[in-house]
């Protein structure tokens, strides 16, 4: 059995059947059978029934904010953001698949050679909780674009999302199982993607759910794209904006509850302005509201689950034992339902869980550096590399450090990280490989074919 429960007041939502490994041969056949046809269609075809998807998405986008809500906590305003993000990337996939996949011709000594983009098959998709529309949607649209099928394993907890966005490409009037949701524990993976429909894995979520996939997907040779944690360092130099620094910086710890892997999580701070910044930030993490998700007046919501929110408690009650610097928040409220508290941490060393792990939740991690050349050094020392930032006022400054000197997949210059249906998102080291989003993501899951015509 799979349960979904509201994070924000411990209810059950839903129980659902978990499905029988028979029933999931079964869609697989199915999908496979859908992909054969799709793989024929046009890239109009396609595009006129993308754009649908949009349509959907946008007519039902109440509906799919308060089901992302009730099922992960989510404030409401961000699960409304979150579908309209959907929608754009279905759109943007429609009007430029054509272009990211035209043949490429080549001159060689043949009469005629090009590189062209051919669909694969069906992807399977390992997604998490935290983005529970878009996480998948940044797949599903240049994926199905591509000509190829879907099928989509979601976190347990976030099963209405799942069987909501098998719905969505159904509504649009998709094929009827070009795009399937399977209800299995995740014990139940490796067969599913050993099987042999199956000819490529894409995962988002943690370090060894992204190990033991790409274990089993390797055992069989079947491509994969990773997007695991992060621990996203901040630079804040001498020269920063320190107001516009620390309001982004909150913004950028707190989004989701603090639940991304592209969240800020360690403000390395040069220590000539770094009591100044001390002070702006904690003030600012103050004013932050948390409680009832659909209250849009509060920021914050429950974390997605008390394990979840108990671990990441550990996670600072041990930074603090071995000398972290408590400066607000770092407890349990006297609520029912998975809250956490904004907390900051100052005094930050390597050695500690603030310092050398990913906090999944809204605390963040002051670290001091004696000048920029350190600040890079402590950015770099750590397992993850997905995203990072740097605030300077100086635009020519952070465009270097950011081009050459930082490690991770992505780093802005005077504002937070998110992901833009036009740039390629993914990560280095531990963060993962491979990419997603614009002409990169969408041939990660084709096959990158040479013609030669003699």
């Amino acid at each position: 059995m799979i349960q979904s429960i509201n994070p924000a007041n411990l209810q059950v939502i839903k129980t659902y059947q978990s499905m029988l490994t028979s029933e999931v041969n079964n869609i697989l056949e199915l999908t496979n059978s859908a992909f054969e046809e799709w793989k024929e269609t046009s890239f109009v075809h396609r595009l006129k029934l993308m754009m649908k998807a949009a349509d959907v998405l946008m007519k039902n986008k109440e509906d799919y904010s308060k089901l992302m809500t009730l099922e992960m906590g989510k404030p409401i305003v961000q699960s409304r953001a979150e579908v309209d993000k959907c929608a754009w990337v279905c759109e943007y996939y429609a009007e430029n698949v054509e272009k990211f996949l035209a043949d490429e011709l080549i001159n060689t000594d043949a009469s005629k050679s090009f590189v062209t983009f051919q669909p694969l098959g069906i992807v399977l998709a390992v997604m998490p909780w935290n983005f529970p529309f878009w996480q998948v949607f940044r797949f599903a649209a240049p994926g199905l674009m591509a000509g190829n099928a879907g099928i989509l394993k979601h976190a347990s907890n976030v099963s209405g999302c799942a069987l909501a966005i098998e719905e969505v490409f159904r509504e649009a009037g998709f094929p009827e199982n070009l795009f399937r949701t399977i209800l299995v524990p995740s014990a139940q993976m490796e067969d599913v993607i050993k099987n042999e429909k199956v000819k490529a894995v894409t995962l988002t979520g943690s370090v060894p759910a992204g190990k033991a996939v790409a274990k089993t997907a390797g055992s069989v040779l079947k491509k994969t794209v990773m997007e695991l944690g992060g621990s996203d360092p901040y630079i804040i130099l001498e020269d920063a904006d320190l107001e516009m620094a620390a309001d982004t910086c909150v913004t950028a710890r707190l989004i989701n509850g603090g639940q991304s892997c592209i969240a800020a999580k360690r403000f390395i701070v040069v220590e000539k302005v770094y009591e100044s910044f001390e002070n702006l930030f904690v003030e600012k993490m103050k004013t932050k509201k948390m409680g009832d998700p659909f209250d849009e007046s509060n920021h914050i919501g429950p974390q997605a689950s008390i394990p979840l929110r108990d671990e990441l408690h550990q996670q600072v009650e041990r930074s603090i034992e071995l000398g972290a610097k408590l400066l607000c928040g770092g407890k349990i409220p006297k609520l029912d339902g998975a809250f956490y508290l904004p907390t900051v941490l100052s005094n930050v060393k390597k050695g500690m869980p603030a310092y050398d792990e990913e906090l999944f939740g809204p605390v963040a991690a002051l670290i001091k550096a004696k000048n920029e050349i350190e600040a890079i050094e402590i950015a770099n020392n750590t397992i993850f590399g997905l995203g990072a930032a740097v605030f300077t006022s100086d635009v020519k400054r952070g465009e270097k450090i950011a081009k050459e000197k930082i490690q991770a997949g992505c780093c802005f210059v005077n504002a937070f990280v998110k992901s833009d249906p036009r740039l390629p998102f993914g990560g280095i080291k531990e963060s993962g490989y491979g990419r997603e989003l614009s002409s990169f993501g969408i041939r990660e899951f084709v096959n990158i074919k040479t013609v030669y015509i003699k």
